[in-house]
């Protein structure tokens, strides 16, 4: 049994073991301390207590240059150097990456044989579906995040004179736009009518994401204070989600968090339409850090068990199957069916800029194509 986040784990034989790399050996391969205790923390402390003095103590035999660094130790070092500026979400993120992804494959290597044409190897190897004991290879996106660790880890290396150069050259496919699933109009008027049937708070935060176009993540973490229902507003600035726990001494595996949202530009004010407003002004409660899904002030409801309850109301409605993304998307294009400014779309999206709206959220019906073709009547 192992203690998640470090190397310490339960012996059979009833002590803990703590395990931490103290070099490598002549082929880049990690070389390890062992330290033992009767409890986690023993093996803890004492790991933390005498590495520094076997480090300073024992030389590891290499036929390299005895400043020679290896790729897995600056992966550490420039995660741990980020760690401060990095959201707790993206610290786990890159530490997984590393860790599933990275140092198993190029970890043990000098640094200076990490070339172009060695993580394009590895790039090709990821994507290929006989790797990673997976059905089908990682996902271009995912790869994208693995190269960008590896990328920001060289600058660091050149940074700190670990090493000389960090210019590296990845070929990577295009991702391939998603075809994102978005309610027509009559499912969305189907689902409406269901949320407003007997409504209460969990069919309300539907309805929300309807007409804002917010994510789940936000919806799940918006309290009755983030409105200001006289004004006609909604505040958003900060999100929920459920991210692994790196606390050794916790039993659970993930955690919920509430945290900043996605970028600055996340956090906005949106405009409400006066048909949500009416609906909000239903369910006000007196306590105004009440949670919106639940009315509440000391109980949420999760992103995760969110989804399935947007996915079971679209059960009940006999409408096909969709993430709870495609409301954010089903709103965009309802949007843009209206005829909305796109900059001021943008804005209330959360976007950084237009493009992102235009290329990732905009997505033109073949009713709205067919009523722009028509236009071409004009000309005769």
């Amino acid at each position: 049994m192992a203690k998640r986040g470090e190397n310490i784990y339960k012996r059979k034989d009833g002590r803990w073991e703590a395990r931490a790399i103290k070099g490598y050996n002549e082929h880049g391969k990690a070389v390890y301390s062992y330290f033992y205790g009767r409890s986690y923390k023993e093996a803890k402390d004492k790991m933390f207590l005498l590495l520094p003095y076997i480090n300073d103590s024992i030389t590891v035999k290499s036929h390299k240059a005895e400043n020679t660094h290896f790729f897995g130790e600056l992966l550490d070092r420039w995660l741990e150097n980020s760690r401060l500026r990095l959201k707790e979400s993206s610290y786990v993120k890159y530490r997984n990456l590393i860790d599933k992804h990275i140092k198993p494959t190029l970890g043990g290597e000098p640094l200076p044989s990490i070339t172009s044409a060695m993580l394009n190897k590895f790039v090709a190897d990821k994507l290929k579906s006989e790797n990673n004991n997976r059905a089908k290879g990682l996902s271009v996106k995912t790869v994208k995040d693995i190269i960008s660790v590896i990328k920001s880890a060289l600058r660091y290396g050149k940074d700190e004179s670990m090493i000389s150069d960090c210019n590296i050259n990845v070929t990577l496919p295009k991702v391939k736009p998603n075809n994102m699933r978005i309610l027509s109009v009559t499912e969305q008027s189907t689902l409406e009518k269901f949320l407003c049937t007997d409504m209460d708070e969990s069919k309300l935060g539907i309805y929300v994401c309807l007409y804002t176009g917010i994510r789940i993540g936000e919806i799940c973490s918006t309290l009755w204070s983030d409105f200001s229902l006289e004004d006609g507003v909604l505040n958003i600035s900060r999100t929920m989600q459920r991210i692994q726990t790196l606390d050794d001494e916790s039993p659970e595996k993930t955690k919920i968090i509430t945290t900043d949202p996605k970028s600055n530009f996340s956090v906005r004010t949106i405009p409400l339409p006066d048909c949500l407003l009416n609906k909000l002004k239903q369910f006000r409660p007196t306590l105004q850090d009440a949670y919106l899904l639940t009315g509440e002030a000391g109980r949420f409801i999760e992103p995760r068990t969110y989804q399935y309850r947007f996915k079971s109301y679209l059960a009940k409605c006999e409408i096909k199957n969709a993430n709870f993304h495609a409301l954010r998307h089903t709103f965009s294009t309802r949007c843009v069916a209206l005829g909305f400014d796109i900059k001021s779309l943008s804005e209330i999206l959360g976007h950084a800029n237009v493009n992102i709206t235009l290329n990732r959220y905009v997505h033109p019906t073949f009713d709205m194509k067919r009523s722009n073709m028509n236009k071409l009547e004009a000309l005769h």
